[in-house]
């Protein structure tokens, strides 16, 4: 798969190296980007993973650039990647109209209503295209992987997943969008991309598939939320995941943080020792 990889640039980081590509996706029927740190243990070995599903509005180098995770990375022997945030440059009309749908908002769901089904599969790119890249281009061990996001991001991380649980051993977020089926954020998306059917959009629904999944093995799933978020009681509903995860679930309030990357970047290496713990590396 090596051959389908365009390098668009390259850089030293922590003995190691992050480097971001650009390749042509089956799923989504078009050029995607992501991003990939490989700490300097890929040198003599393949390394656990952890993928980082970025929010609304942010690309594959957000997080690389913001986040400061690398350092814990290389210190745990973790490869980080990120892709984008949705397909780009699709020609779907007003594709890049509304800030919250569309380019930079694929609530990475595999979208069923035209125009937006051919280009919009952002959970089947997540869960099997991208790591079947990875895993086949570079040394990352594609047996030992977790999940990671923020805001849109980690919603995304979590229902995904919840959906492919044997595929991943944890899951975290910060500011997750816990409900989007009933918050306006995710309806607006949901409405455009799966339709007026109500019951597809419990797929994409954490505080759905929790309830769903009770009494159910789940992977072990890190939840991190400032108590200063503007998004929480109109967005996030952050607080409705209390009592769910039958004890798989660890919420964590931290007031004063509000909704940015300053907050990530206080708390990243909290879960990145998660990941590390749960992969095995500790």
């Amino acid at each position: 798969m090596t051959e389908n990889l365009k390098l668009l640039e390259e850089h030293a980081c922590f003995g190691g190296r992050v480097a971001r590509y650009e390749h042509a996706s089956e799923s989504c029927h078009g050029p995607m980007r992501f991003s990939i740190y490989l700490p300097r243990q890929t040198a003599t070995r393949r390394v656990p993973v952890v993928y980082f599903l970025a929010g609304l509005t942010c690309t594959e180098e957000t997080f690389m650039i913001k986040a400061g995770a690398q350092r814990y990375a290389a210190e745990w022997g973790l490869a980080l990647v990120a892709p984008d945030t949705s397909p780009r440059r699709t020609g779907i009309p007003d594709e890049t109209r509304d800030w919250d749908l569309g380019s930079g908002a694929s609530f990475y769901v595999d979208a069923t209503e035209e125009p937006w089904s051919r280009h919009y599969q952002m959970h089947r790119y997540v869960a099997e295209e991208l790591p079947a890249l990875v895993a086949a281009s570079f040394p990352v061990d594609g047996t030992c992987q977790a999940l990671c996001g923020h805001s849109m991001g980690g919603h995304g991380a979590l229902t995904i997943g919840l959906r492919h649980g044997r595929r991943y051993r944890s899951l975290s977020a910060f500011a997750p969008v816990c409900a989007p089926s009933r918050t306006p954020w995710g309806q607006k998306a949901f409405g455009v991309y799966l339709g007026s059917d109500e019951a597809r959009w419990r797929d994409y629904d954490t505080v759905a598939l929790l309830k769903a999944r009770e009494g159910q093995a789940i992977a072990p799933m890190l939840v991190d939320q400032g108590g200063g978020d503007p998004y929480l009681e109109r967005e996030l509903k952050t607080q409705w995941l209390e009592g769910l995860g039958g004890g798989a679930l660890t919420l964590r309030w931290h007031e004063g943080y509000d909704h940015s990357y300053f907050f990530i970047a206080s708390f990243i290496g909290d879960h990145m020792a998660f990941h590390a713990r749960h992969l095995g590396v500790t």
